[in-house]
């Protein structure tokens, strides 16, 4: 098709399935206005909802702690933790899961965190040898979603250590506010824990059994998890006010919490991911979704955004020493890896999966309004 770029947001026809009207208007700027605003209200006037969730998660506690908060360090799961300590008054778990790419700043954030809140932390430290043999198997398959090892690790661990214990409210920094869009699949966002794409790619690719890594499939994540063991997904972030800059210096004030320059710079590989290996090998770049939250949400002017992603993120040489890091903890040497970025680039659908499956789970989740962002 012909560029195109929204009016309204920084989203373009690099997304093969976004559409405009006669303004020029793309549907990730009506989805916002007509789907999201109306319920969502930016989390205005609903701290009397907060409390009464407060009191509903306090009445299905077990043992020491209320819910149970995965935490990376990033902004997102930062302020919600501060949220449901200091605003809802409750005693979250606060659960990490140390995949090895943990940047310092994350590891200070959450140290700062556990401290200044005085919360308990439970850290899963993920087999190396596993996750190293995986997350090559992800580069060598060529698909552009190469945070599936990583989110697999994350969630799966989490949910696993919910199940255990019998907790009975996940906590996440999930939100509207800087997520109002999402990335289509096509870009490297697949659509949760598939097993059966995991267990192909690692079995065409991989060399060591997958004895310790943890892989909980997404039909277990959306209906075991709820229907039997009862687990609840709570995103509190979407009712009090949250603005990124604001967070941010209330968390640097209150914890000396530092921010990162971008969203999901708290990992070393999805850094390096969405900012040399996804816009340089597949053409996508992700800030544009990113940016475009912002804007819709009012903390971005879309001329900023514009000036933003017309150059990279990283300079060029934070960039080559990002690709030696990243080649060296492969147990790779530059060449090696420049090899497997010039290999033919494939998609998930090259692979066995499930989803078809997923996919009507999602407009499902859609149709009785428990997902309003656009899914592609």
């Amino acid at each position: 098709m012909d560029y195109q770029i929204c009016q309204k947001t920084i989203m373009d026809t690099s997304d093969l399935n976004i559409s405009f009207n006669e303004m020029g208007e793309s549907d990730y700027f009506t989805n916002f206005r007509d789907n999201i605003v109306p319920n969502w209200k930016f989390g205005n006037n609903q701290q009397a909802f907060l409390h009464k969730m407060a009191e509903k998660i306090k009445s299905v506690k077990t043992g020491n702690f209320d819910c149970i908060l995965g935490i990376s360090g990033g902004l997102d799961s930062s302020y919600a933790a501060y949220v449901v300590k200091e605003i809802m008054g409750l005693r979250p778990l606060l659960y990490h899961v140390d995949a090895g790419w943990n940047t310092h700043i994350a590891s200070k954030n959450i140290d700062n965190l556990v401290q200044g809140l005085n919360l308990d932390l439970v850290t899963d430290v993920i087999n190396w040898e596993e996750m190293k043999d995986l997350q090559l198997s992800f580069l060598k398959s060529q698909i552009p979603d190469q945070d599936i090892p990583q989110d697999a690790a994350f969630f799966s661990s989490l949910y696993r250590f919910a199940r255990k214990y019998k907790i009975k409210y996940v906590i996440t920094g999930g939100n509207f506010s800087t997520e109002c869009c999402r990335e289509p699949n096509d870009w490297g966002a697949y659509p949760g824990v598939d097993s059966r794409l995991i267990g192909n790619i690692h079995k065409q690719f991989g060399t060591k059994e997958l004895k310790k890594f943890p892989i909980m499939d997404i039909l277990d994540y959306k209906i075991l998890n709820r229907y039997m063991y009862g687990i609840k997904v709570f995103t509190p972030l979407n009712y009090t006010p949250f603005v990124k800059i604001e967070a941010e210096r209330l968390l640097a004030r209150k914890f000396k919490w530092t921010p990162f320059q971008h969203k999901h710079h708290e990992s070393r590989f999805t850094r390096f991911y969405e900012d040399y290996w996804l816009p340089n090998k597949f053409g996508y770049d992700r800030r544009k979704v990113h940016f475009s939250s912002l804007i819709l949400t009012g903390q971005m002017t879309r001329e900023e955004a514009l000036i933003r992603i017309s150059k990279p993120e990283m300079s060029q040489e934070l960039l080559a020493v990002e690709f030696e890091y990243i080649a060296d903890k492969l147990d790779l040497n530059r060449d090696q890896l420049m090899d497997i970025f010039n290999k033919p680039n494939k998609t998930a659908y090259d692979y066995p999966n499930k989803i078809r499956l997923i996919k009507i789970g999602s407009k499902m989740l859609r149709l009785f309004g428990k997902e309003k962002r656009l899914y592609r």
